[in-house]
């Protein structure tokens, strides 16, 4: 005989269905990019620390380090640089090619790809180079002072992750990935600034050589030329073009890397059907151009682009970054020169360009796309979030540095300037993650709509007990 369920008595349940709620997930590039940077924040902390306690402790040592000449000579030509302008120009360049290939991954595969996704982080980074550079002309109008204006326009993009790491999970994933694309486009506009402003006499000749290797580059990319060494051949020859040119050469790392391939070559299914071609005849023989042959088919299926990063990310987070900060973080704090840097119009509008001039900058231009509904915040963002979020783009380390060498020629007025960058981005620091940490989950979701929740559950269908 069935047993029978009174109506109306609701059944015991089974194993609960599983539901996916469709936030945006992060891709494995992504994660490992994330890590990388977080990482190397930590690595560019150690080292800035050790060049602040060894200009201090001995500076004379410190200084004559990154002043000794390291030349290159080839037949006639030579080229005399110090070893602090092989880090500022050279090693600097690699990671402007990392930032180059992020960039063209983000507009062609990633979260660039429509207008609507990336206008929040555009006009964010658009408001965050502006106010800044506002900010800081209306403290220093004029004279030598004003050639800092340069310094809190950009935001240094590993120690942010390395904050959001702190921070921990009190931050969405799709913070993040709104706080990197913003620091793409950050990085384009400070970059197109600096060629134009910041740049030596110009030579024509120069110029028109380095726009002829730009085409190069990118007639490679279009007619399919997946291998890494032609790209980084040609850069290499442009880095000195470019040098030659009266341009920063750090141009010539951004526009190999907005060269680089970012698609696979043919669709995954052929992709697999020649690797296993080609898997199979190695392991039927293990003959060196079987191997050569199945090697070559198994970097082709693998995007250029994701090659590449693979191999130059993490040199770029910890190598070139802590080098770089332990060649221009090395500031000579006196009582002296810490007066004066307290008085400083220099320090004063570089410390509000960071911390006041990227808050509110970034904050007011997300919020112009969100209102005028041109684009939306994915996932769990929020606006304490969002606000959080702008405070960190006020950490402008590494470019705000590199930017102070250029600005200046008067040692005082660099100091003053690093002073400024330092205790600013700290401030900027300590601000964002107390906003995001206290704030963040209190204030309302930026794009209700875009925050889907779990999909409604039939009619009749079992539902818990009140």
């Amino acid at each position: 005989m069935t047993d029978r369920i009174p109506t109306g008595v609701p059944t015991r349940p089974g194993p609960r269905p599983r539901v996916d709620i469709p936030y945006p997930r992060l891709s494995p590039g992504l994660r490992n990019y994330f890590a990388t940077e977080g990482g190397g924040a930590t690595l560019l902390l150690a080292a800035s620390a050790i060049a602040l306690v060894w200009a201090n402790v001995a500076g004379g040592s410190y200084h004559d380090l990154w002043e000794t000449p390291v030349n290159l000579t080839v037949g006639t030509w030579e080229l005399h640089l110090s070893l602090h302008h092989w880090v500022n120009d050279f090693l600097m360049a690699v990671f402007f090619l990392v930032v180059g290939v992020e960039v063209n991954r983000e507009l062609t595969v990633g979260e660039l790809r429509s207008f609507r996704a990336a206008s929040v982080p555009l006009f964010g980074a658009i408001g965050g180079l502006a106010v800044p550079i506002g900010m800081y002309l209306l403290i220093n109008p004029s004279g030598p002072d004003a050639a800092g204006w340069g310094l809190p326009m950009s935001t240094d993009t590993a120690f942010v992750i390395g904050v959001l790491a702190l921070v921990g999970p009190r931050c969405p994933d799709q913070l993040r990935v709104f706080l990197l694309t913003l620091a793409i486009f950050d990085d384009i506009g400070a970059i197109a600034l600096l060629g134009l402003f910041y740049s030596d006499a110009l030579m024509m000749g120069a110029l028109v050589l380095a726009a002829l290797l730009t085409v190069v580059l990118f007639a490679m990319r279009w007619i399919g030329i997946w291998q890494i060494p032609p790209y980084l051949l040609v850069g290499l020859v442009l880095w000195v073009v470019v040098l030659e040119s009266g341009l920063h050469p750090t141009l010539a790392g951004v526009i190999v890397g907005l060269s680089i391939p970012t698609s696979r070559r043919g669709q995954d299914e052929e992709a697999r059907r020649h690797l296993g071609w080609y898997a199979r005849a190695l392991m039927e023989e293990l003959d060196p151009a079987r191997s050569r042959l199945a090697v070559s088919a198994a970097r082709s299926a693998v995007p250029t682009s994701d090659r590449i990063l693979d191999g130059l990310h993490p040199l770029s987070s910890y190598v070139v970054v802590p080098v770089f900060g332990l060649a221009n973080a090395g500031v000579a704090l006196s009582g002296e020169s810490i007066s004066a840097a307290l008085s400083s119009p220099v320090t004063l509008g570089v410390l509000v360009g960071l911390v006041l001039g990227k808050g509110i900058g970034v904050f007011l231009g997300a919020m112009i796309a969100l209102v005028t509904g041109l684009g939306t915040l994915p996932g769990q963002v929020r606006y304490g979030h969002l606000a959080g979020g702008a405070f960190l783009c006020g950490i402008g380390f590494t470019i705000a540095l590199f930017v102070s060498e250029l600005a200046f020629d008067d040692e005082a007025l660099i100091n003053e300037a690093k002073v400024g960058v330092i205790v600013g981005s700290i401030v900027s620091g300590v601000i964002g993650a107390v906003v995001l940490r206290y704030f963040g989950n209190r204030l309302p979701l930026c794009s209700p709509q875009e925050a889907s929740g779990p999909p409604p559950l039939p009619e009749g269908a079992w539902r818990p007990p009140a």
